[in-house]
């Protein structure tokens, strides 16, 4: 088992944005050490459970950070190699795991192999690393040479991971990562776009580095266990529970949710084996949780459900203010500038730190909250209970979302005459009746995190 499991809890950080790095990087300036920022942010990471820092793109380049102009180099824009050792070992120290962005489908075209094939052409020694780039079309930035890009984004050159040198490249990359900054695991980037073999080579390669290396890949769509496996990667994110948080309020529509759920983790769940797929509210690609849900007072409930469902749960930097933003052309509204200090002195109509230090506490101390099966217990339009359960140690999460209360009969298998207390609100306790059935008065917009007892 990797040393990342279901007692992580992540706090994702885009550095670029938040240490508020200039959008280009002019590949002359000195190194400025904005990652050193991080440092005096790790007792609020830390406040809100997170137990492990996932750091998006740190490596030379261009831009936005996923155009890499050199994997064994930090950002000038965001210090040197030593300052991310710093930073390291600071987690380290307080005992929390770093994961980072691993670009290899493909890098930008300030890529130091690149020039040489724009320099050199035909005679260049690295012509194999790029797919499919051929000389006799031009591209459409009117190089001499057309090549594949990622996504029709020809900014992003694609890499040939089918060619040994490149390969061995950033197999080499990684290993430095390691020995200088013990990494925990590698979020790779566009894994969908990668290939299998590459990912199997991957994966092995990891192993014999450090078998508790572990390897999540984004994956937007398709049957996750094509690329989570033994063979390849540990786990990969989880883009239909992204997509069935929000739509089941938005949409007073806890089917889509219960039904993912299911199909996912339930009895005959497609991923009972894949207990670390990675779970958020929102990231650097995506519309802010506060913008995209529609009724922003069910925020807290959209957390509990994050943190009580299936998975690991990520918070995505400046979400635990509330923070806003609605997904742009280029993104950089999602990636803002965090400036802890001001933001701790300022009040927030959505304010979420607390709560989300709490729901933390409770999921860490609860063993089915991280590791207990799924089974549904009721749904509907507003209301959606389950529960989780390993050894003696069962829990029932409950929400009602709708505007008013709501009685609930809830079946609890096995479970006559069982006693309940609500882990937030402990003096309030409930007995199942001897058919095992629970009856509970809910508020509106109300959780409540029932454990036998």
């Amino acid at each position: 088992m990797t040393t990342i499991n279901q007692n992580s809890i992540f706090y994702h950080i885009y550095p670029l944005g938040a240490c508020s790095a200039p959008h280009h990087n002019d590949f002359q300036s000195e190194p400025q050490p904005r990652l050193r920022q991080i440092l005096g942010w790790l007792d609020h990471i830390q406040s809100l459970g997170a137990n492990a820092l996932y750091l998006g793109p740190v490596f030379e380049s261009g831009s936005h950070g996923y155009d890499t102009a050199d994997y064994f180099h930090v950002d000038r824009r965001l210090g040197t190699r030593a300052d991310l050792a710093e930073l390291a070992n600071a987690l380290h120290a307080r005992r929390m795991h770093l994961v980072l962005d691993g670009v290899f489908n493909h890098v930008g075209r300030n890529f130091w192999a690149f020039r040489d094939v724009q320099i050199n052409g035909q005679n260049s020694p690295y012509k194999k690393w790029f797919a499919d780039l051929r000389f006799d079309q031009r591209s459409p930035l009117g190089d001499p040479f057309s090549y594949a890009a990622w996504n029709g984004h020809f900014d992003l050159v694609k890499l040939n991971l089918a060619e040994p040198a490149a390969r061995q490249h950033l197999f080499d990359a990684i290993r430095m990562w390691k020995e200088e900054f013990q990494i925990d695991g590698i979020r790779l980037d566009a894994a969908d776009a990668l290939s299998f073999d590459f990912m199997r080579e991957l994966r092995a390669f990891a192993n014999q580095l450090d078998p508790n290396l572990w390897l999540m890949g984004e994956v937007i769509h398709g049957d996750y266990r094509q690329w989570a496996n033994p063979d390849m990667l540990h786990a990969t994110t989880n883009y239909e529970l992204y997509k069935s948080l929000y739509s089941s309020f938005n949409d007073s529509n806890f089917f889509e949710l219960a039904f993912s759920l299911n199909r996912e983790f339930g009895a005959q769940g497609i991923y009972r084996d894949l207990p670390t797929l990675y779970t958020f509210a929102d990231n650097h690609d995506v519309s802010r949780i506060a913008s995209q849900l529609q009724d922003k007072q069910q925020l807290h409930l959209l957390y509990f459900l994050l943190f009580t469902m299936p998975g690991i749960p990520s918070i995505y930097y400046g979400s635990e203010f509330g923070f806003e933003g609605v997904k742009q052309s280029d993104d950089w509204n999602l990636r803002p500038a965090f400036d802890l200090t001001l933001l701790q002195n300022q009040a927030y109509a959505h304010d979420l730190r607390g709560w989300i230090g709490h729901l933390a506490g409770l999921r860490q101390s609860q063993p089915a909250m991280r590791f207990g099966s799924y089974e549904e217990t009721l749904v509907t339009s507003n209301q959606f209970v389950f529960s989780r359960e390993i050894d003696n140690d069962c829990i029932v999460l409950a929400i009602n979302s709708a505007a008013e209360p709501v009685e609930l009969s809830l079946p609890l298998r096995g479970k006559a005459n069982w006693r309940f207390v609500d882990l937030l609100n402990p003096e309030d306790s409930f007995i199942c009746d001897p058919s095992g059935n629970l009856q509970l008065s809910m508020r509106a917009n109300q959780a409540m995190l029932l454990k036998n007892g």
